[in-house]
């Protein structure tokens, strides 16, 4: 049991004795630094229920406290605050308890227990990924690895966007201007030639709407009549109708562009469970539809197409199939959601990692699902995020101007690398070790200043900033993080098996192990709330008090073995949780650096 659901137990127990009165809930907070105590208990609820002052409410419970549970030694009372003071035996207990625990913080998910499905990353197969879906990506990895160590089982998965107009476009420019060009060819990842030819398209359009214009076209008129324009509208035709040089020339294009994804997403560190194509699912929920005409949930207009009407939910009408019989984007979505829990019966619920300019897609999406009577309905939830922006301004996909993923990681290995060494730290490493090492603190860097804003925030990202050694950045955790494996090879004893004998804490080990003990319930607040923030700056706290502590209290020099043994058993666990965090949020750690 934690601390808190400890004390609660206790005030809870305590409150018909002492003022005949039951409480459902007791408020915890942090005790303020400039007051003597571990937990503070908010006395202001009670007002409601006690007639009485805060004061007298304060010392009657923590006289309780004091006199009935054991790891409960002293207390203050400062206004309508309790401060309870925790004696030193319950955070050695604890840590008798968790220093051999190699799973500690976790929950062991239970097989009865419905799955999650997280989607992330969800690319369109004409271009490489670029710096918005590395955030994507790396949001979603990690909010799925955190709802796995919260106690559920997961599936990760994505929806490939592989069809449609824009797809059309980089594969009509490669026939017309890539004269039988390969990935081998060129040398060049496939995702990135068969990106340039998306960029090609667009540039030769323009000429054309250009020329149009000149000519005495109006814009509207040059943009729909642009000669290749027209050429990718009729190979759209020829891939719907199936015809075979097309459906072939789309499958070579689109494994080009997969075997890029691989190499990116295996640098990326990220991996998926299974993979959903739109060439697929995209004619999927139209049976759906049908079923919910008949039952009165969606409503056929006079041209044949069907719409619902949510305007009493306080949105609007949405139409879920045009006249002509096609599907639209939101018909998609609701056969596909209901063909995973088909493919994957055990799965309850399911997190939608898509940007922020699709709230109300999303809204509709799940009101129409929990019209449809799905019970999973109520377990959906869209990963909202905000986008990415560098000091350069916006990107634009079809103007060339994003900033490629591969590209952005190996700038961030780079900064690393010059920034090591200007350090001058790493004498008697091996040149694979330097190279390894770079990518390790480069990729840090980049997911840490990524991961620690909440998703909903817009990031400004900053390479250089990011790779900073000190403040809360990746690099800065990593460094303490190898700081200890350097004290851990140093130590000339058995520590990780000694038993621990001390009886009494110096103050800083006290609260390295109160932020120690906060790792479980951090977990499961990250995993209620889908925010991988939440564990990157937790592991921020740790290391700052773990910093604190390894300032302040003698480790390897300690003359009594005792507390020696203790102090460097309590740096391993430090350093454990630390790689086990950083493991969730998808970051390695260095041995050295």
């Amino acid at each position: 049991m934690t601390l808190a659901s400890i004390l609660t137990t206790e005030i809870t127990n305590a409150m018909p004795v002492l003022f005949g009165i039951t409480i459902e809930k007791v408020e915890f907070q942090a005790t303020r630094k400039d007051f003597e105590g571990d937990v503070t208990m908010v006395l202001f609820p009670l007002l409601k229920q006690i007639k009485s002052n805060p004061i007298d409410i304060g010392n009657a419970i923590g006289n309780y406290l004091v006199e009935n549970v054991a790891i409960v030694s002293k207390f203050n009372v400062v206004s309508g605050f309790l401060n309870i003071v925790i004696a030193d035996s319950h955070y050695i207990d604890f840590f008798d308890a968790i220093r051999n625990n190699a799973q500690f913080g976790f929950v062991v998910p239970n097989e009865n227990d419905k799955a999650v499905m997280v989607e992330y990353s969800s690319p369109n197969t004409n271009k490489p990924l670029h710096l918005g879906h590395v955030r994507n990506n790396l949001l979603g990895y990690a909010v799925a690895e955190i709802i796995k160590a919260s106690g559920k089982k997961v599936y990760k998965t994505q929806i490939i966007n592989d069809r449609g107009i824009h797809i059309c476009k980089s594969m009509l420019a490669w026939q017309k201007y890539g004269n039988e060009s390969t990935p081998e060819a060129y040398s060049l990842k496939g995702d990135k030639l068969v990106g340039n030819y998306y960029v090609k398209f667009d540039s030769v359009y323009k000429e054309e709407v250009a020329t149009l214009i000149a000519s005495g076209k109006h814009e509207d008129e040059a943009k729909k009549q642009a000669p290749i324009m027209l050429e990718a509208q009729q190979l759209l035709l020829d891939w719907e109708a199936g015809k075979p040089e097309v459906i072939a020339l789309w499958k070579k294009m689109n494994q080009w562009v997969y075997d890029g994804f691989a190499v990116t997403y295996n640098n990326l560190g990220v991996n998926f469970d299974s993979y959903y194509y739109e060439s697929q699912t995209y004619l999927l929920g139209k049976e759906v539809v049908k079923v919910g005409l008949e039952k009165g949930i969606f409503e056929k207009d006079p041209d044949g197409s069907v719409w619902i009407d949510l305007t009493d939910e306080g949105l609007d009408r949405k139409i879920v199939l045009r006249s002509d019989g096609t599907a639209v984007y939101m018909t998609q979505d609701i056969g596909t959601a209901i063909q995973r829990v088909k493919d994957f019966p055990d799965v309850g619920g399911m997190v939608y990692t898509v940007g922020n300019e699709q709230d109300y897609h999303f809204k509709v999406l799940f009101l129409i699902i929990k019209k449809l009577g799905f019970d999973w309905s109520n377990n959906l939830f869209h990963l909202s995020y905000g986008m990415v922006d560098l000091p350069s301004g916006k990107m634009k996909s079809r103007e060339g101007t994003v900033v490629d993923a591969d590209d952005l990681m190996e700038e961030m290995t780079q900064t690393a690398k010059t920034i090591s060494e200007e350090l001058g730290k790493l004498e008697g490493y091996s040149d694979l070790e330097k190279s390894e090492l770079y990518k390790t603190i480069g990729m840090g860097a980049l997911k840490y200043y990524i991961l620690k804003v909440d998703p909903k925030k817009r990031i400004l990202f900053n390479p250089e900033e990011s790779v900073d050694f000190a403040g809360n950045t990746g690099p800065f955790i990593q460094y303490t993080y190898a700081r200890i494996q350097s004290i851990m090879r140093k130590a000339d004893f058995d520590f990780f098996q000694a038993p621990n004998t001390v009886v009494q804490l110096h103050e800083k080990e006290k609260e390295l192990l109160k932020q120690l003990e906060l790792y479980p319930e951090m977990i499961q607040l990250a995993a209620q709330n889908h925010s991988p923030a939440l564990i990157a700056n937790y592991t921020y706290e740790l290391v700052k008090e773990y910093n604190s502590f390894y300032q302040a209290v003698p480790i390897l020099p300690e003359q009594d073995l005792n507390k020696k043994i203790f102090r460097v058993q309590l740096s391993k666990k430090v350093a454990d949780t630390i790689a086990s965090a950083f493991k969730l949020l998808g970051i390695d750690v260095p041995q050295r650096m």
